[in-house]
């Protein structure tokens, strides 16, 4: 009878995970690189480092449905299998070896089997040791600076557009005057720091988020798979206009992006000086330029 009821609940755990996996993959469909309204599951990946983050996500919601469907059917069991109409006269049993080596062991080799690929994933999305190119990311109040040392120092700043200046198409607190470009199929190295307080330089689809700290240098990278327009945002609150401090990040076949690095050039030769002032996204106060 114990065997059937065993058969029955782990019949009922094989259908509750299939039934999960399903509506998993059926949230996760969304093709975005920014966020969308009512939407279920990540950003579709865009890159190595988000792929293996978007696999052990999907390997830990496994587990632990597979976990948790377990122990509510063994709780449902229990009840009924035990319950004071069909047991008048309780057992006196206290303990069971082999349960308690089962309810030890189990959840060790559990664990275990979560670790490794955790380990492997930290490593990996750490640092590459083979850059092709550095990006150097500022964050300020409340706006981001980019420098490209391997393209002779080219850099700019980048500001969110206000919401009454955008163009039809462009999207509300994710659009930018100065996007950051990078090549597709490149292993870029991105160091991040900060001028004044701790910002976060985030991208979803891109799989990275490293923290801006003033006086410190951390360092990330990245590789975009496919060309395209990647949008992020600070998530470390950093003050007041926190909120409108967008990051685009937009990825283009090798030869555009040589193109776009001279175009940029001659942009940015004219940029405004140090101590020019100019006016930032969203009612904010007038700021140096950089």
């Amino acid at each position: 009878m114990v065997m059937g009821s065993l058969k029955r609940a782990a019949g009922l755990a094989v259908f509750g995970l299939f039934i999960f996996t399903a509506l998993v993959l059926l949230a996760g469909g969304a093709e975005a690189s920014f966020p969308l309204p009512w939407q279920l599951g990540m950003q579709p990946s865009a890159s190595p480092v988000k792929e293996n983050i978007a696999w052990l996500h999907n390997l830990l919601l496994v587990i632990i449905t597979v976990i948790t469907i377990f122990v509510l059917v063994l709780l449902v069991y229990v009840m009924w299998r035990f319950r004071a109409s069909a047991n008048p006269k309780p057992t006196r049993t206290t303990h069971n070896t082999m349960i308690e080596i089962i309810w030890t062991v189990v959840p060790t080799l559990i664990l275990v089997a979560i670790a490794i690929p955790s380990f492997k994933l930290l490593y990996f999305m750490d640092r590459t040791f083979e850059a092709d190119m550095t990006l150097k990311v500022t964050g300020h109040q409340w706006y981001w600076s980019y420098e490209y040392p391997d393209q002779g120092g080219l850099k700019f700043e980048s500001y969110m557009i206000p919401e009454a200046d955008l163009k039809p198409g462009q999207k509300r607190l994710l659009e930018v005057d100065n996007r950051v470009v990078v090549p597709v199929g490149t292993n870029v190295r991105v160091l991040v720091g900060g001028t004044d307080v701790m910002h976060s330089w985030m991208v979803s689809s891109l799989g990275v988020q490293i923290y801006a700290v003033p006086g410190r240098v951390n360092e990330t990278w990245i590789r975009v798979n496919k060309p395209g327009t990647y949008y992020g945002q600070c998530n470390q609150i950093c003050g007041i206009n926190h909120a409108y401090m967008p990051i685009a990040v937009e990825a283009l076949p090798k030869a555009e992006f040589d193109r776009w690095v001279a175009e940029a050039k001659r942009k940015f030769a004219t940029a405004p000086q140090d101590g020019e002032v100019r006016i930032a996204a969203a009612g904010e106060q007038p700021v140096a330029a950089k």
